[in-house]
């Protein structure tokens, strides 16, 4: 697995693949003998530095840094996440986005937050995808179970250190391209050690050095910045900004957070590194300045009302020599350690011990209590949504089984061809109103800009392989249009491109080439060789065009097929269940556009062929004035006369200068083959001439075919051709065409699961009663002495709510409370109804 994964990973490039790790790094009971001694502490020592901080995380250091113990609320979380996915509408969960520097230790912290390794961590730009991270607290769960989700693959199963290796590869072939991507790499994992949260690791931000030596490293830091901010302008998104800084009057990470969030309400900011800052302060106030930063120096409305402080050992999990801890467990020890350590430093700085706010404040641990707090109000804002989700879905369960109980009553052959014969009218009328112009179908789903249009049906490409510049500008090119309007502006693109083309460069030898020789004389015959230059060039040009535009309009109207599908579905005339019926009405339209297309394309062919097989000065040159306009273009040959004169000398001279210009004239374009000045701009010009004359005709008479031979027939052919089909089709054999043993089992299996589903609703519904009262009991209850206290200002909403809109207030809430937390949910019955009607 982990060498296909890293095959996958060098060679396929974008794409995400699915793993699962089902177990550790190393053993955890693997002793601690490689241990390094910064980790390695005496007993006596670690025992007394455990005593500085609070008694709940004396014992069990480990497992109490990373699970707050109170599993009967991650578990009422568990439910809401479980029927969230059961009507596959997920609540909004709370996602972390981690912000920072490069090698501030974004993941190094997200790692110690989650209790186990997984990534690559180090100096440089490491990290190049955002990993989205969806943990789910699972007791069973003693090693972490990961799952790399993909939209191509699911999910697949894999070891950590695949999952590791993965990340590692992608991370280093977008390194070697010097790119970043913006799509995640999204991973779901289960572990005893982790609450439910979603945390966004993003790459870290570039501080570029100027100058043009730099250039590539200033372009990577503009887009790195420009996908950190795209994620931060997501408002259900909390972003944990890191700052690797002593002094909080240099906001490096802030600056670009408070361009997204300037009041820093929905952003918790980290000091990282606490362990190297220690050290550098040399006076108790320098130490009380950076615990408690004053107003001027960092904003007090950020979400937690003051920072957060952390520190994680370095070193990396495994078997390797290079590896500092043996196991998950050694690293979570470690990281508890390290949080003793600095507390105890901090208070050997200060001379005094530090008080609960600050204690709340300072490691790891702490700052996790603090999110799970924030993840605990996030899912209570959640609730009051549930409760209406889950009577929908009780009717709309309701609804479909008695409309699949009508269905299966319905599979009698008259019936089904009635049923058959209302959908093909229906879908008929559907593509005409299409073409016709409807706003019924959403564009944001539906259409297509011209951008678009190109990716998908091809743009026009000239000979040169690059797509033909429309200089004027183009209506609604920018607009998401389908149907009629997407057909017209692919009609007025090809008329304002093509119809502007100039004929391409003539070379000498092109000329001379064309000019040949004659059956009777060794004279040249100039007009002839403009003809032979112009019909070949235009052949050769137009007829790649004319391939384009049919290829772009049935790209047009084969779009139009799922749009009537789904305007079907919005007014209730899809034809559900008969998935052949369908697959055979879908069929039939896409052959009668590839028949009609084809068709024609083909008189269109005919049209280019004869117009470029013979030159017909009348229609090729537009008119006598264009072409005496052109030909006074001409530069006419000097004739060496000097002045004029009077008598019959004067007027003799004039004749023979008219014959001397006569016989030059002569000479330079019917038997002098050196070709010179004023034939090639002769040859040029009827060249340029007659190419224009059949660009002209070509574009008007292709538009006006697939008018009227390939949009008309979709509306006056098509519906006559798909009846005599079906009807055939109905006398043949109708199971063929509606497969009736095959929908009538799949209708009995969807009764037997709308039946379940009505069960289960029922279900959930008595369990949300006892889900609501561990939220709120939770909520109401006492916080933890070393967990940060919400402002007024974040207080939950659902608290708020239940004191302003309940009579009699806060006792009324707790009052409401009690009840359900005394309902039976293994039984049914109008108990627990009557108590979510009376919370609505």
């Amino acid at each position: 697995m982990a060498s296909w994964l890293q095959q996958q990973a060098s060679q396929a490039g974008p794409g995400r693949y699915a793993m699962r790790a089902s177990q550790d790094l190393g053993g955890e009971a693997e002793e601690h003998s490689r241990t390094p001694p910064s980790v390695r502490r005496s007993g006596a020592a670690l025992r007394a530095s455990v005593l500085e901080i609070p008694s709940d995380m004396s014992p069990g250091r480990s497992e109490r840094a990373f699970r707050t113990g109170n599993e009967r609320l991650y578990e009422a979380y568990n439910d809401l996440h479980a029927l969230a996915q059961d009507f596959e509408k997920p609540f909004d969960a709370p996602a972390i986005l981690v912000v920072g520097h490069q090698t501030d230790g974004k993941s190094a912290l997200v790692e110690a937050l989650m209790g186990f390794q997984f990534n690559h961590v180090g100096g440089g730009t490491k990290t190049r995808r955002p990993i989205t991270l969806h943990m789910k607290y699972n007791s069973a769960c003693v090693q972490p179970h990961c799952y790399l989700i993909t939209d191509e693959f699911g999910e697949q199963e894999a070891t950590l250190e695949e999952l590791q290796d993965y990340i590692e590869n992608e991370n280093a072939r977008l390194d070697r391209e010097a790119q970043f991507w913006s799509k995640e790499i999204v991973v779901r994992i289960e572990y005893k050690f982790c609450p439910n949260l979603t945390i966004i690791d993003t790459p870290g931000l570039i501080s570029a050095a100027p100058g043009k030596r730099n250039s590539t490293l200033q372009t990577s830091a503009r887009q790195v910045e420009a996908m950190v901010r795209m994620k931060m302008e997501q408002k259900e998104y909390i972003i944990l900004c890191l700052e690797d800084s002593n002094d909080w009057s240099n906001a490096t990470t802030r600056r670009l957070v408070m361009q997204v969030d300037p009041s820093l309400s929905r952003t918790v900011v980290v000091s990282t590194k606490l362990d190297t800052r220690i050290p550098q302060f040399a006076r108790p106030h320098d130490v009380e300045m950076y615990l408690r930063p004053p107003s001027r120096l960092l904003e007090p409305t950020m979400l937690g009302g003051s920072p957060f402080f952390t520190s994680v050992p370095s070193g990396r999990v495994g078997n390797s020599k290079d590896a500092i801890f043996r196991s998950n467990e050694h690293f979570r020890e470690a990281v508890a350690d390290r949080e003793a350590q600095d507390v105890a430093e901090l208070e050997a700085r200060l001379g005094r011990k530090l008080d609960k706010a600050e204690r709340a404040r300072i490691g790891v641990g702490q700052l996790r209590r603090f999110l799970e707090h924030l993840l605990q109000r996030r899912y209570l804002e959640n609730v009051p949504t549930i409760v209406p989700v889950l009577e929908k879905e009780y009717r709309n369960a309701s609804k479909r089984l008695e409309e699949t109980q009508v269905e299966l009553n319905d599979l009698h052959p008259e019936k089904l061809k009635e049923k058959g014969r209302i959908f093909r009218e229906s879908f008929l009328s559907k593509l005409a109103l299409l073409l016709r112009g409807t706003v019924a179908a959403p564009p944001e789903r539906f259409g297509e800009t011209l951008a678009d249009e190109h990716i998908r049906g091809g743009a026009f490409v000239g000979p040169d392989n690059k797509p033909v510049v429309v200089h004027e500008h183009l209506p609604n090119a920018h607009m998401r249009l389908f149907g009629g309007a997407q057909y017209h502006r692919a009609m007025a693109e090809f008329r304002a491109g093509i119809g502007t083309i100039s004929c391409p460069d003539i070379s000498r030898e092109e000329i001379v080439n064309a000019c040949g020789i004659d059956d009777f004389h060794d004279g040249v015959n100039y007009t002839r060789t403009a003809c032979v230059i112009a019909v070949s060039k235009a052949r050769d040009l137009f007829e790649p065009f004319l391939h384009q535009l049919g290829y772009r309009l049935a790209h047009v109207q084969r779009r139009m097929l799922p749009i009537a599908m789904h305007l079907l579905q919005k007014d209730g005339q899809f034809l559900n269940g008969h998935d052949l019926f369908l697959k055979r009405v879908g069929a039939a339209y896409h052959a009668f556009i590839d028949e009609f297309e084809k068709c024609c394309r083909t008189k269109c062919m005919e049209d280019l062929q004869s117009t470029t097989r013979y030159v017909t000065w009348s229609l090729h040159t537009k008119s006598r004035s264009s072409l005496k306009a052109m030909l006074s273009k001409v530069t006419a040959p000097a004739n060496g006369a000097g002045g004029s004169g009077g008598g019959k000398g004067a007027a003799g001279q004039g004749v023979g200068e008219a014959s001397a210009a006569t016989a030059d004239f002569l000479e330079n374009t019917l038997w002098n083959r050196t070709l010179g000045a004023m034939s090639e701009e002769i040859v040029a010009a009827l060249v340029c001439q007659i190419f224009e004359g059949i660009r002209d005709h070509f574009v008007q008479s292709v538009e006006l075919k697939f008018n009227c031979f390939f949009l008309m027939p979709i509306i006056d052919t098509f519906p006559t051709r798909l009846r005599e089909e079906l009807e055939s089709a109905y006398e043949e054999d109708l199971d063929e065409v509606f497969d009736v043993a095959a929908v009538r089992a799949a209708l009995e299996q969807r009764l037997k699961s709308l039946e379940l589903e009505l069960h289960q609703v029922e279900r959930l519904q008595r369990k949300f009663a006892m889900i609501h009262s561990t939220l709120a009991q939770q909520q109401t209850a006492k916080p933890e002495p070393d967990t940060p206290k919400l402002r007024a200002s974040e207080e939950n909403p659902l608290n708020m709510s239940l004191r302003s809109s309940l009579p009699g207030g806060l006792k009324a809430s707790q009052d409401l409370s009690k009840k359900m937390a005394g309902l039976d949910v293994a039984k049914g019955g109008a108990a627990p109804r009557a108590v979510l009607a009376s919370m609505r």
